[in-house]
């Protein structure tokens, strides 16, 4: 059974016995959210899609106020968690434990860091060009485990490697993150032999030992067997960040799509109220009546905030109330999975409707589609660079190649990381305007 006391640390990965001179009162954890908010890959997700194509005249989310929103709505679950158990267990009062709230928010900042260019289908694409396209010769030159890794390629596991993979020109480490807060953004405690049927898993194996070392230090117990794919228990603050991202992806996708008007404001008012008994639907009426609120967006807005909180504080509940299966690594499915009846039937209505109705909108279809032949195209274009280094245009291609990015490697699986580095780091546009001039569909102009 995993212990707080142990969990929580503020150890920092590649600084393991350096104790750095400290000029301010910030907690070791409240550094890791300074370091995200203000570096690259974070600011690049301002121009990666969420769901909806980047915004016209209609600001809709994009990944990075997505990923902010998540951030504070985890802040509110660490701390609310935090503030019950210490309650339950009063020798927890006065240490890190109360700073939960911190390494939950920081990340809820980091979980989408690793997602491609065009969400989901850039990711597709990725994995696609390896299983369908020119990338399944590739398949004699590398070993299994490294195959494995390119054919699953997956956001969680590309967000660990960019906190932790010493890339070049950077520090000692990568970000130099605490254990506590780069165990909290593995949703998939596993390795990519153990994705199965729904290929997620939460680290590559270029990056394995850095999660096997994390994991001896917190005390997360590893639950495979000999001979069996690497697999460990959750890190219980990982359902802390799984709940923010749940409540906030489906809620304020339905508020998007009321924006775009994809959704009418009747049909969006009816999936809102539909978290809350009639008692609380008529206290709640009657508050946007009494405060004055009478535009259809704004009237939304107060809704999507009720029903936020009612979520939040319900997964709070479902968190304290399975605290032991939790440590003992046996507690199955998300928080979601087990909020009350009301509020499950009501979030699965939202789920299903945004299946039927804005995921399979045509705004987000085109998306998929355009995005999904760009990614694919960049694929073929610089694997087959990294492949052929000593060909006239692939040596063009790898000049456009950020330094940061070991594509000059001597191994060819070297190589092949480098041009998956680059790609899925690519923001949406930058990676159109990559397209479009190695397609000559853009030149610049001199």
């Amino acid at each position: 059974m995993m212990n707080w006391q142990q969990l929580i640390s503020n150890k920092r990965l590649g600084q393991e016995h350096r104790h750095p001179e400290r000029h301010d009162d910030r907690t070791e954890f409240k550094r890791d959210y300074d370091r995200l908010i203000f570096s690259a890959p974070f600011r690049r997700l301002q121009n990666k899609t969420q769901v909806f194509p980047l915004p016209g005249s209609i600001f809709v989310h994009n990944r990075l106020t997505h990923s902010l929103e998540v951030a504070s709505v985890g802040m509110s679950l660490g701390n609310d968690v935090a503030q019950q158990l210490i309650i339950r267990h009063p020798e927890l009062k006065d240490t890190m434990f109360q700073e939960i709230g911190q390494i939950v928010a920081t990340a809820c900042l980091a979980h989408d860091l690793g997602n491609p260019p065009f969400g989901h289908s850039g990711e597709k694409a990725m994995q696609a060009y390896f299983l369908e396209g020119a990338g399944t010769d590739l398949q004699r030159e590398v070993s299994p485990v490294f195959w494995n890794d390119l054919t699953h390629f997956e956001g969680n596991a590309n967000a660990f490697r960019i906190l932790t993979h010493q890339f070049k020109g950077r520090r000692s480490g990568g970000f130099v993150m605490t254990y506590s807060t780069l165990a909290s953004i593995v949703k998939y405690p596993h390795s990519s032999t153990a994705a199965g049927k729904k290929g997620k898993f939460g680290f590559f194996d270029s990056e394995k030992d850095s999660y096997l070392k994390i994991a001896e230090e917190l005390g997360i117990p590893c639950q495979s067997t000999m001979g069996e794919p690497l697999r460990f228990a959750r890190y219980p603050l990982v359902y802390l960040v799984e709940a923010a991202d749940d409540i906030c992806y489906e809620i304020m996708d339905i508020e998007d799509a009321h924006k775009l008007k994809i959704l009418s404001h009747e049909e969006t008012m009816q999936l809102l109220l539909g978290f809350f008994d009639d008692e609380s639907q008529q206290h709640i009426l009657q508050r946007i009546e009494e405060e004055g609120v009478t535009d259809n967006n704004e009237k939304v807005v107060y809704l999507r905030a009720c029903v936020i909180g009612k979520l939040e504080n319900e997964c709070v509940r479902v968190f304290i109330d399975n605290e032991e299966s939790i440590l003992c690594g046996t507690f199955q499915g998300s928080l979601i999975d087990h909020i009350s009846d009301l509020q499950k039937e009501a979030y699965q209505r939202c789920s299903s409707l945004s299946t039927k109705r804005i995921y399979k909108s045509r705004p987000v279809l085109d998306v998929e589609l355009s995005g999904y032949q760009i990614i694919q195209t960049l694929m073929q274009q610089f694997i087959g660079a990294a492949v052929h280094p000593d060909r006239f245009y692939s040596k063009h291609l790898i000049s456009r190649v950020s330094s940061q990015y070991d594509i000059d490697a001597p191994d060819l699986e070297t190589r092949l990381m480098a041009v998956i580095d680059y790609i899925s780091g690519m923001t949406d546009v930058y990676a159109l305007d990559i397209y479009q001039k190695i397609n000559g569909i853009s030149l610049p102009i001199i």
